[in-house]
């Protein structure tokens, strides 16, 4: 008999917005009102399935929707989502989704994604410009030289900056572009595949479960908790560092392990065909003269510009994109390539991740089910009663897995935040703990989940590097429980110190 094979990622989530669709019809539909700040009119707009009212933004109205937030933190800009309103959930009539809803809603996905599905697509086609000029080839043909016997430290590099990123300014979506460059340098330096993809994703996944600064998790979610994002940072630091060393630690065992003895590769069966993928000139001594310098050199510019427009000046997936597509254009020139062989090569390095763009579209239509069936603040509100009565530890530890379990529905951290801390935090009260105890345990209980969590990036990361999920999952699974059990006593302690 024929080995059965693991579907593909995007089977994979087909499968998972199906189960989404049968819940729509067990889970009762509900929803919370909601409160959006109005900054030009300086008002609150109180949103329910029946009526819509405009309130004065004060202190006062947020007192009386028992809203425990300062005022400040809607004038500041610090909260600009809606944010659900406490004791204000009800059943409303369900809206099961049936098989045509489940068949738009991939289609769905895709048409919300387009922002991140287009950086995906143009990033493909920089990578496909700069692989046509060789500057790849020579660069990592000049690293492979440099780092002989000390390979160890891309992984200490790549793992430890990309996990800066995360925790500083939520470095996530936009790993997606490092792959197809690091990728042949860490086969160069005679790794396999699984060691590049772990240091960038367990880096961007143990960054952003231990956010420090991270505006689009812990400190709106302080902020949507009534509380300053300093609270509970000396906690999270350590975390971060001990998160953080372990995962290095953890990846370079296995690293080395494969260096000793290639049949140890959890992918070796699968050698000749990634290497076939990203490693196809890398024996090939090209010179790094010093037009691939400045291509490399623009290449890497690129990198660092998207990087600070994140996180010093507000861009997004569109700000992102362009700067790519310009760095593509000034790669042309400088590389001389004619017009028409640059548009065609572009085009060819966007068509070779066109799957990985599909993968995010289908993902977000799992979301997009959530949403139309009505069931997402549902989820919300029988996961906040459970936690009603318990003792401080168990609260802790209860609110870890609760939020895992809602990641695997709403995989936005800045989404999750809003919808879920002016309903979660004020039940820190009445256990007797402080409110940065349910923060840590969203941050930890959402990034622990993003390692393995099949609805966030981790298919899409796969599909790049041509990884199946199985392989990926029996790499990470002793590492995700190792992580828990030091988070869980890490939360226990917490809450009783």
């Amino acid at each position: 008999m024929k080995k059965i094979k693991f579907p593909t990622a995007q089977t994979i989530l087909i499968l998972i917005a199906a189960f989404v669709a049968l819940l729509t019809w067990v889970v009762p539909a509900g929803k919370y009102d909601t409160l959006t700040y109005n900054k030009d009119s300086y008002t609150f707009t109180r949103s329910s399935l029946s009526s819509t009212n405009t309130l004065p933004a004060t202190q006062q109205t947020l007192d009386e929707l028992e809203i425990k937030i300062p005022i400040e933190k809607f004038t500041d800009g610090n909260i600009w989502k809606p944010i659900s309103i406490p004791n204000t959930y009800k059943k409303i009539d369900s809206e099961p989704q049936g098989i045509m809803q489940l068949i738009k809603a991939p289609i769905k996905g895709i048409i919300e994604a387009s922002d991140i599905i287009f950086l995906v697509l143009f990033i493909g086609g920089l990578v496909g410009i700069v692989n046509s000029t060789g500057a790849f080839d020579a660069g990592i043909s000049w690293l492979a030289i440099t780092l002989k016997g000390k390979e160890y430290i891309l992984i200490i590099l790549v793992t430890g900056l990309i996990a800066l990123g995360g925790t500083t300014f939520g470095l996530a979506e936009e790993t997606i572009a490092f792959y197809p460059i690091l990728i042949p340098v860490f086969l160069a330096a005679n790794y396999d595949a699984m060691v590049p993809l772990a240091s960038i994703y367990l880096g961007s996944s143990v960054g952003t479960m231990v956010s420090t600064t991270n505006p689009f998790s812990v400190i709106i979610a302080s902020d949507a908790s009534g509380i300053n994002w300093t609270e509970g940072l000396n906690e999270r630091l350590i975390m971060l560092f001990l998160m953080t060393t372990i995962c290095i630690i953890y990846i370079i065992r296995y690293g080395q392990k494969v260096k000793k003895d290639p049949t140890k590769s959890l992918i070796y069966d699968q050698k000749e065909e990634i290497e076939a993928l990203f490693k196809s000139n890398i024996a090939e001594k090209t010179v790094l003269n010093w037009r691939l310098r400045l291509v490399l050199l623009i290449f890497i510019s690129s990198f660092i510009v998207m990087i600070y427009g994140v996180s010093k000046l507000e861009w997004w997936f569109l700000e992102m994109t362009s700067v790519f597509f310009v760095g593509s254009v000034l790669i042309g020139i400088v590389a001389n390539i004619k017009e028409e062989t640059f548009v065609n090569t572009f085009v060819k390095g966007a068509g070779e991740l066109l799957g990985v763009a599909f993968i995010i579209g289908i993902a977000r239509g799992v979301s997009v089910l959530m949403q139309d069936g009505l069931i997402s603040d549902s989820m919300l509100f029988y996961g906040s009663s459970i936690t009603e009565g318990m003792n401080k530890g168990l609260f802790a530890n209860a609110l870890l897995y609760i939020y895992a379990g809602l990641s695997f529905f709403i995989p936005s951290s800045s989404g999750m935040a809003v919808l879920t801390m002016p309903i979660m935090s004020p039940l820190a009260d009445t256990v007797g703990v402080s409110r940065e105890v349910v923060v840590n345990a969203y941050i930890y209980g959402m990034g622990l989940f993003a390692f393995v969590n099949p609805t966030q990036l981790i298919l899409a990361s796969l599909a790049i590097v041509k990884i199946g999920y199985n392989k990926w999952l029996k790499f990470v699974m002793p590492l995700v429980i190792l992580l828990l059990i030091i988070t869980m006593i890490a939360l226990t302690v917490s809450v009783y110190i």
